[in-house]
């Protein structure tokens, strides 16, 4: 391995983890995956590579979706609703973990891409995300450009149908999780009915370890009393909670004792809130 291959992989180190995060949904088995993209490019001569982003996009995708499908199949026996895992950005953060994210990778973008399947996920983030064409996408999957074009068609189709409609972002987005947390730290049943949705929805990761609940809660009445019901456990009752930039968007963090309890992102359509997603799985919590 010489000095330059070494270099053409770090340049381009940052990119894939970004890829592998957007196919996988979790940080850590992304970077598991550039590290084995990193062994094979060492094997490689880098003089034979006409374009070293595209062959390492490549290499990085086959792996990441290779690793998907075995990660489908252990999901399939995971405690409760299975949520990707969040990332710290903003200013102040540190590493490669906030680079992940410097196209804005939102948590409500990631659950939307949990429901395409494999080839569908890697499709579209090579093409839609990364600009690759269709051609070096058929390349990279083994599938033909007609077919790639139809896996992104799909791709592309479902996202747009399941993005809200009437989302607010900046000032007006903080102004109505300001009035969600405020409810929730005095547990005012009746503030948190006026600033959630009628049909809102609640889904809540633990894994197992932390108090979850084991299917997404829909309507206003139903999520009120379930936080209700958690926000009284003794281990709830001593957090406390600040605003962080987390996947590119506003996020509730709460923190005890042993560090980062929970991580909430929040859907905001006109004044209300229409989805509330709360991880809570310890193990998914290491790069907040």
């Amino acid at each position: 391995m010489t000095d330059d291959a070494t270099e053409i992989f770090e340049a381009h180190r940052r990119l894939l983890v970004g890829a592998a995060y957007r196919i996988l949904g979790t940080h850590a088995d992304a970077e598991d995956v550039v590290q084995e993209a990193w062994i094979r490019w060492s094997t490689v001569d880098p003089e034979s590579i006409d374009d070293a982003r595209a062959y390492l996009l490549t290499v990085t995708s086959r792996l990441a979706l290779n690793r998907l499908r075995h990660l489908k199949a252990r999901r399939e026996s995971y405690v409760g609703p299975w949520l990707p895992e969040p990332v710290a950005t903003g200013p102040g953060v540190e590493g490669g973990a906030a680079a992940v994210l410097a196209d804005e990778v939102s948590m409500a973008l990631l659950i939307v891409l949990e429901s395409l399947s494999p080839l569908e996920r890697a499709a579209f983030v090579l093409g839609e995300v990364f600009g690759m064409s269709s051609s070096e996408v058929a390349g990279a999957l083994d599938r033909s450009p007609a077919a790639v074009r139809q896996l992104v068609h799909r791709a592309r189709s479902h996202v747009e149908a399941r993005q809200p409609r009437h989302v607010v972002g900046g000032p007006q987005h903080r102004a109505v999780v300001d009035r969600f947390v405020a409810a929730a730290t005095v547990g005012d049943l009746e503030g948190l009915l006026s600033v959630l949705s009628p049909d809102v929805t609640l889904v809540t990761d633990g894994g197992g370890f932390r108090r979850a609940a084991l299917r997404p809660i829909h309507t206003a009445d139903k999520v009120v009393r379930w936080l209700l019901g958690v926000l009284a456990a003794p281990e709830v009752a001593g957090l406390s909670h600040d605003y962080r930039e987390v996947n590119g968007e506003l996020a509730v963090v709460a923190s005890g004792p042993d560090g980062t309890d929970s991580v909430f992102f929040f859907t905001v359509e006109d004044d209300r809130i229409t989805e509330v997603y709360a991880i809570r799985n310890p193990e998914k919590l290491t790069a907040v």
